[in-house]
C-alpha cells in the first residue's frame, strides 16, 4: 500500500501518528481513534489513549462542553449516590471532594479539571453529534458523519453511556398540555416553580432528589408512582478541612480511602448476584426507615414495595419521605394514563390539576438510540443486530462491527458500586486491543461468533440467580422480554480480570487488502 502524503491528513492533537496502518481520502480528516461522548467514559478514553502514546484521536461531543450525564442532569438536588472518593478515576484522585456524596456541580467541575490536566482540549470537537457511523470494509475503517463534519477512523469508541437519551412516555393529550413539560435531564432553569401545581412522573433516582428539592416552594406536588422504590437513609456529610489537608499532603491516604470504599462495595456483591436472601436485613432497615418517616398508614402502604430490595436500584435519601408526607404533597399510586388540558388522568381514573409536568422517567437504556446510527460490515445497524437484546463480548466488542470498542457496553452496569471501576476496566481492554493489533500486524479485529455466544450464554446463566431476575420486579435493567442486557452479574474485580487483556483466540483478525494496482507498482 502506497504511503499517504502529510497534506492528506488532519490531526486533532500534537504528537506523532502511531499504531495502525492508514487509508485516507482527500478533504476528509482521518484519525486513529474516534471517541463518541465526553462524559466519564469519553474523557477516560482520551486520557488512556494519550498515556499509551496514541495522540491521533478526536472526542466527538454533541453538546458544547464536557460532562455527559453530569452536564445534562442539572435538576435541583442532583447528586451522586456513590461515595465521592470512589466515583473518580484511579489516575486522577481528588483530595478536595466537598461531601461524602458530591453534587452534580462538583462532579462536572472534576471532569473539566481532568480534561485540562491531561491535555484533552485539542482533541475535543464540540457540537459534533454523530448522525451515522458506517464500517467501510474495502478500506477497513469507520466513516463517521457528524453535525460538524465527516471523519474517518480506524477505531470507533462509543462512550455515550446508557443515561444519555431521555425517555418520555407517549401519552394521549400531552402535546396539548397548556403548561411547561420537560424531562429531569432537560431542566428548565428559567421556570420558577414557586406557587405552581407540579406533577412529577416517576419514582427513580432522579425523582427521589427532585421531590424534596421543589416540594417546599410549590403550591401542590403530585407524584405519579407506578412502582415505589426501596429507600435507605443517605449518610451524607461535609468532608472536613482537616481531611482535605491530610489527603493533599499525603496522596496515599486518598488512595487508601478509595480502596476501603471499593472493598466495602465488593463485599455486597454476593448478596445481589448469588444469594439474594442475604438482602433481608437490608430490607428490614429500609422498612424501618419508611416506618420512622411516614406515620400515615395509608401513605406508608402506597410507598411500600412488593418486591425484594435490590431488584430495582436502591434509593438513598433522608428527605424524600418527609417531602411526600407534607400537606401540599399527594402520592398517586398508579401511572399517568392521559392528559386532558391541564387535567392529568391516572390509570385508576383519578384526575389531578397541574401547571407543570416533570418526567423522571429514565432513559433509553436497553434500546440504545446510537444503535440505529451505527452500521457494520454487512450494512446492518447495531439496532437490527440487537433486535433480541444487546450483546457484546466482554461488554466491549460486537461480531460484524470490526474495531468497535464500547465503553459502558452491554451488561457492564452495576447495581451497587461505582461505574468508574467498570469504565477503567474497559479502557484497559481497549488499549490492549490496539497494542495487540499493532504487534500482530493486523488492521482490525472482531469477535468470533462462538466467543460472543459463549460469553453471553455464561453471563445470562449467572444472571438467572441474581436479585434483578428473582426479586419480583420489572426494572429498566430488563428488555420487554425480561432479559437483563444492562447489568454485570459479578464483582468489579471479576470484570477487571475478564478484561485485563485481549485473548486473540476469541477474535478474527482482518488485514487491509492491498489494491491490485498498488501490487503491480510494488512488483
Amino acid at each position: 500500500m502506497a504511503a499517504s502524503t502529510p497534506k492528506q491528513r488532519t490531526r486533532p492533537g500534537p504528537g506523532p501518528a502511531t499504531d495502525l496502518p492508514q487509508a485516507h481520502e482527500p478533504q476528509v480528516p482521518h484519525v486513529k481513534v474516534a471517541v463518541i461522548g465526553s462524559g466519564f467514559g469519553g474523557i477516560g478514553a482520551g486520557v488512556r489513549l494519550r498515556r499509551a502514546g496514541i495522540t491521533d484521536f478526536v472526542i466527538l461531543e454533541r453538546a458544547g462542553s464536557v460532562g455527559g450525564t453530569w452536564r445534562d442532569n442539572s435538576y435541583p438536588g442532583c447528586a451522586c449516590d456513590v461515595p465521592s472518593h470512589l466515583y473518580s478515576f484511579s489516575f486522577a484522585l481528588n483530595p478536595d471532594w466537598p461531601r461524602s456524596f458530591s453534587g452534580q456541580g462538583e462532579i462536572r467541575d472534576y471532569l473539566e479539571r481532568v480534561t485540562d490536566t491531561f491535555g484533552l482540549r485539542p482533541h475535543l470537537r464540540f457540537n459534533h453529534e454523530v448522525t451515522e457511523a458506517r464500517w467501510e470494509s474495502e478500506r477497513t475503517r469507520w466513516r463517521v458523519t457528524t453535525t460538524g463534519g465527516v471523519w474517518t477512523a480506524d477505531v470507533l469508541v462509543p462512550a455515550t453511556g446508557p443515561l444519555s437519551d431521555p425517555q418520555i412516555p407517549d401519552l394521549p393529550g400531552l402535546a396539548e398540555f397548556p403548561g411547561q413539560v420537560f424531562h429531569s435531564s432537560q431542566w428548565n432553569h428559567e421556570l420558577d416553580l414557586t406557587g405552581k401545581r407540579v406533577a412529577v412522573v416517576g419514582t427513580g433516582a432522579s425523582a427521589v432528589q427532585i421531590v424534596p428539592s421543589i416540594q417546599p416552594k410549590v403550591a401542590r406536588l403530585t407524584l405519579f408512582q407506578r412502582t415505589p422504590g426501596w429507600v435507605l437513609p443517605k449518610v451524607d456529610r461535609e468532608i472536613s478541612a482537616l481531611e482535605k489537608r491530610v489527603h493533599r499532603a499525603l496522596p496515599a491516604t486518598t488512595a487508601l480511602r478509595r480502596a476501603a470504599l471499593f472493598a466495602i462495595r465488593e463485599l455486597q456483591v454476593d448478596a445481589f448476584v448469588r444469594r439474594p436472601g442475604a438482602l433481608k436485613l437490608v430490607q428490614r432497615l429500609a422498612e424501618r426507615h419508611l416506618a420512622q418517616q411516614i406515620h400515615d398508614p395509608e401513605l406508608r402502604a402506597k410507598l411500600t414495595p412488593d418486591y425484594r430490595i435490590g431488584c430495582k436500584r436502591i434509593l438513598l435519601s433522608q428527605t424524600y419521605y418527609p417531602a411526600l408526607a407534607a400537606p401540599n404533597s399527594e402520592v398517586v399510586a398508579t401511572g399517568l394514563r392521559e392528559v386532558r388540558g391541564s387535567t392529568l388522568v391516572a390509570d385508576d381514573g383519578s384526575e389531578h390539576e397541574a401547571d407543570v409536568i416533570i418526567f423522571g422517567t429514565g432513559f433509553h437504556v436497553t434500546d440504545m438510540p446510537l444503535g440505529r446510527r451505527v452500521f457494520g460490515a454487512d450494512g446492518q445497524s447495531l439496532a437490527e443486530e440487537w433486535k433480541d437484546g444487546m450483546e457484546a463480548l466482554r461488554g466491549s466488542t460486537v461480531r460484524g462491527f470490526p474495531n468497535l470498542f464500547f465503553v459502558i457496553g452491554p451488561n457492564t452496569g452495576l447495581g451497587n458500586s461505582s461505574m468508574i471501576l467498570m469504565i477503567e476496566s474497559q479502557l484497559n481492554y481497549l488499549i490492549d486491543a490496539l497494542t495487540t493489533l499493532r504487534s500482530v500486524g493486523a488492521t482490525a479485529l472482531q469477535p468470533t461468533e462462538r466467543a460472543q455466544r459463549h460469553w453471553n450464554q455464561r453471563l445470562q446463566h449467572k444472571m438467572a440467580r441474581t436479585v434483578w431476575t428473582t426479586g419480583g420486579c420489572r426494572s429498566w435493567y430488563l428488555t420487554e422480554e425480561g432479559k437483563n442486557t444492562t447489568l454485570w452479574p459479578g464483582s468489579t474485580g471479576a470484570f477487571r480480570r475478564a478484561t485485563r487483556s485481549l485473548d486473540l483466540t476469541e477474535y478474527d483478525l482482518i488485514k487491509r487488502q492491498v489494491p491490485a494496482a498498488a501490487q503491480e507498482v510494488n512488483a
